[in-house]
């Protein structure tokens, strides 16, 4: 854990339960556990169900434990709350992650 993860970890302790500390915390912990980082991320959409970035970085995170009905859940959300919110970017970067999870997901046509 890191210097900066544990001064983040220690905000929460001591009652700071944001949403922007919770994805502070996803961000953190998303490389070196995604499971984890998905609980905060999760989190930061339950305070802040507007949060798209949240909401981008959960399907981020879903994906990475290989959870995909859980990323393209999250990246569906993400994609209404990015558009009713403007950020056009946002939802954008969302499509194209869903894309790609759903052309994985296709069952191989050379069967």
């Amino acid at each position: 854990m890191s210097a900066l993860t544990e001064r983040f970890e220690k905000l929460l302790a001591q009652g700071q339960d944001t949403a922007i500390l919770r994805f502070s915390l996803g961000n953190a912990w998303l490389a070196e556990d995604p499971a984890r980082a998905a609980l905060h991320f999760a989190r930061a959409t339950e305070l802040d169900p507007m949060y798209s970035a949240a909401w981008k970085m959960l399907g981020k995170a879903c994906a990475a434990q290989g959870d995909t009905a859980g990323a393209i859940g999250a990246y569906t959300r993400g994609i209404e709350v990015a558009e009713a919110r403007g950020d056009i970017q946002t939802a954008r970067e969302m499509r194209v992650f869903l894309k790609r999870l759903s052309t994985s997901q296709a069952p191989d046509s050379a069967h």
